[in-house]
Parts: C-alpha cells; sequence; structure tokens
C-alpha cells in the first residue's frame, strides 16, 4: 500500500518557487464551481482587475495563462511572431535564452546580444542595437534569477515606442517583489509567474498586453478566417497555424464577456492566484516592496559579516535574490546538501557559466520575513564551520537583527 501523502516542512530561500501563503493554500481547497458558473466568471473578472493594479497598467487585457512561467512567456511569442519576423534578444543570464529559444522554435530570425553575467545592458547600448537590427520584437528579462540582476527597462521602452518595435518583458521573478510600471515603461506584453513574489504554487503565468498587440492578435485573425479588411492583407498567405492552446486570440475568447470555450479553466489555481493577489493589494504594493528591500538589506548584512562576498555588479541587484560567491576550497554542492538535510532549509546554485561558483538565495513573498532570514543566516554559518571555512561566527545573525533594530528604532520615531 502506498503511504498517505506527507511532505517535509521546509524553509525555502530559493528564487522559486516559495513558501506559499497559508491563505492560498486554503482557498486551493474552496470547492470546485463550473467554469461558466456566475460565481466564477464573477472571479474571473475580479482577477483581471486585481491583475491591472499589479501590473500598474490600465490594459484591459490581463489574466493568467494556464501553466508555468514558461508558457505565458511562449503565449505572447508563439501569438505575435510570424515567420522570418526579426526578434531582438539581449542575454545577460539564462532566461535570456530561453526567450531566444522560443522565439526561434517559432521561426524568428533573432539576433543575440550578450553581456557577462553578473552585469546588465546600458540602455543606450540596447538602444543602438535597436536601431542597427530594425527588429519588430524587442524580447527582454526583468529580473535575471541566474544573476541576481535587474535590467533597467524604462529608457528602453521608450525607444521602442518612437520606433514602433513591441517591446515584450519577462517579469516572472520581479513581479510582485519590486516595481513593474508597465505603461510607465511602455511595456507592449509583460509576463509574470505565481511561485516567485506572489507565493502562489506554479501553475499560472499572469500576463498582460495592450492594444498595440491586440491589433496583431484581431488582424492575424482576420487573415485566418479571410476576412482582412485591407487588399495587401488579403493577398497574405494565412499565418502558420501555431498552437491552439496557448493562442492569445482565442484566450481573448474566453477572458471576455463573450466567454467562448477554449479550455477547461484550472478552477482551483483561479481560487489560488486570485487570493495571492489579494494578500499583494491588501499589503500595498509600495509597502509590499519596502518589506522585500528591508530583508535583502538585513540578509545582505548578515553576509558581509560572515566574510563572504557577493557575487555581481550591486548597483543592479534583484532586490528579491541575493548571490553569494562560493568560498575558494568549498563543494558549494555539499554546502546546499547539509543545509537541506541538517536545517529543512533550501537555497539554490546556478546555471551555466555560474554553476559551481555561486549561492542563489531568494526572499520572494511569503518566504521574505524575518524568521527566515535569520534561520539561513545561522545554518549557513554552521554547515561553513563545518566545512572547515574559517569565518567571523556569530557575527551573521547579529548584524541583521541590527538592521532589524535600526529599523524599529526608525518607525518608532516617525
Amino acid at each position: 500500500m502506498y503511504r498517505d501523502l506527507s511532505t517535509s516542512l521546509r524553509t525555502i530561500m530559493t528564487p522559486g518557487p516559495v513558501e506559499a501563503e497559508p491563505r492560498v493554500l486554503r482557498a486551493l481547497s474552496t470547492p470546485i464551481l463550473g467554469q461558466f458558473d456566475p460565481e466564477f466568471t464573477n472571479m474571473m473578472n475580479e482577477t483581471m482587475e486585481m491583475l491591472r493594479k499589479l501590473f500598474q497598467t490600465n490594459n484591459y487585457w490581463a489574466f493568467p495563462i494556464d501553466g508555468t512561467s514558461r508558457a505565458g512567456i511562449e503565449a505572447v511569442l508563439c501569438s505575435i511572431i510570424e515567420p522570418g519576423d526579426r526578434v531582438l534578444v539581449p542575454i545577460y543570464g539564462r532566461f535570456g535564452h530561453l526567450l531566444t529559444e522560443i522565439a526561434e522554435r517559432y521561426d524568428a530570425e533573432v539576433v543575440t546580444m550578450e553581456t557577462e553575467w553578473g552585469e546588465v545592458f546600458q540602455p543606450h547600448d540596447v538602444i543602438e542595437e535597436i536601431k542597427k537590427v530594425k527588429p519588430k520584437i524587442v524580447a527582454m528579462v526583468h529580473g535575471e534569477t541566474s544573476t541576481g540582476r535587474m535590467q533597467p527597462l524604462k529608457e528602453i521602452g521608450e525607444a521602442c515606442r518612437d520606433m514602433d518595435v513591441l517591446f515584450v518583458v519577462d517579469a516572472v521573478a520581479s513581479i510582485g517583489g519590486t516595481d513593474v510600471k508597465v505603461d510607465e515603461w511602455k511595456i507592449d506584453a509583460c509576463i509574470g509567474g505565481t511561485q516567485k513574489c506572489l507565493s502562489v504554487p506554479s501553475g499560472m503565468a499572469p500576463i498582460t498586453f495592450n492594444s498595440r498587440i491586440e491589433s496583431i492578435l484581431l488582424e492575424r485573425k482576420k487573415i485566418e478566417r479571410g476576412l482582412a479588411d485591407r487588399e495587401e492583407d488579403k493577398k497574405r498567405r494565412r499565418p502558420v497555424i501555431r498552437s491552439n492552446y496557448f493562442d492569445l486570440s482565442q484566450l481573448m475568447d474566453y477572458w471576455s464577456p463573450i466567454r467562448l470555450n477554449h479550455h477547461t479553466e484550472a478552477t482551483s489555481m483561479l481560487y489560488a492566484l486570485r487570493e495571492g493577489l489579494r494578500i499583494v493589494l491588501e499589503e500595498g504594493l509600495e509597502e509590499r516592496f519596502l518589506r522585500h528591500q528591508l530583508h535583502e538589506k538585513a540578509l545582505i548584512k548578515g553576509i558581509k559579516a560572515m566574510g563572504l562576498e557577493l557575487f555581481g555588479n550591486a548597483k543592479y541587484k534583484l532586490p528579491v535574490v541575493t548571490c553569494i560567491t562560493i568560498p575558494e576550497g568549498i563543494d558549494g554542492e555539499a554546502v546546499l546538501s547539509m543545509l537541506l538535510e541538517d536545517f529543512d532549509i533550501e537555497i539554490a546554485s546556478s546555471f551555466g557559466p555560474l554553476k559551481g561558483k555561486i549561492w542563489r538565495i531568494g526572499t520572494m513573498g511569503f518566504s521574505c520575513r524575518k524568521k527566515n532570514i535569520l534561520h539561513v543566516l545561522g545554518a549557513l554559518e554552521a554547515v561553513l564551520i563545518r566545512h572547515g571555512l574559517k569565518l567571523h561566527a556569530g557575527r551573521a545573525v547579529q548584524a541583521a537583527l541590527d538592521v532589524y533594530d535600526n529599523e524599529k528604532c526608525a518607525v518608532e520615531t516617525i
């Protein structure tokens, strides 16, 4: 006989997935409704409304794609790319390579530019490349979890709009943990994730897109149906039929008042996302971002007090991911294993050129709290001492406590 399901209680401090909000887990157990039940369609409308606030946009279209974050990225790209379209992807970590692969699978002509992992692009360099390449789409990562860096986007978005280039942004790691200003930064389509700063289990990918994207989707639908208005469009061959599941034009019908059936909605996941968004908005975006910054500061102070070095350009650090250079002579994987086995703490290594060179600690959503910061600092110090590293024993947790005490004093004096 198989045993009852029982999982270990972990302190998850990876860059995702993270610990789910308890209220979200309770929402997952809510009784199932039919997907066209008026109660459920009202929840769909509420979720769209809350997503607009999360993305800081006035776009009508803001809804989740059923699937992991990658599903949201693929839905956007496959719905707007036609064979031969030129797509520029600036790569500064693993997930720029993912954008490249997805675009190539839909027969785009992909042009890439790369910088050293741990750095980001200066906006003027990207803008110059846009002028040179003349792409239809610029696809870019906002928060790159593989390197712990965050790319400035505002100037790039403005340049794309001036040059009539579509700007598609992967904000999977940043949404809900730091500012993502879709309208102000002139982002045409933006993709988020549930399993990171929203503290909802993986399984949905919130997206939003504007009228510039919508016009492409509607025109493409007309061509496919032979209903194009313009003569030049009538003469065009039918666009390649790509994905049915990820076709945004069909999903628009499903999420509009028409409620044209496209798929069976992931009912319980929508409950979870709705509750996760309620928690975010109850806390307030600005307050939530400040909370993430506070715990990031405490973690960094503790790491430095221990005598460890941070990785990457500090000026462009992603507030919700902290990267640590693995000390010389230390087996990084052995440290991860001991943290998990002896302390029930999970942090992460990295990918590609950084594999075996850095550890990554995520401070995201519900995982981003004082108890977790103090626990991971104390445990990491203990594990490194067991592995023979000479460090400043006892200083890490005290340095983090100093940050919290100073913050408390600051609040009390306001």
